[in-house]
């Protein structure tokens, strides 16, 4: 392999890699979303009740 090969097989892993991170930030923030969602709607549901 060339140097060239290197550098790019090596901005291949980086960039696979950055893409695993920000699916996985997504995920995490998605589930924040939807529970945040629940607690506001839980709070909404007591304070109705008092």
């Amino acid at each position: 392999m060339s140097q060239g090969e290197y550098v790019a097989a090596a901005y291949g892993v980086v960039f696979v890699a950055l893409l695993v991170y920000v699916a996985i930030i997504a995920a995490k923030l998605a589930r924040l979303e939807r529970e945040t969602a629940e607690l506001a709607e839980l709070a909404r549901t007591r304070h109705a009740d008092v």
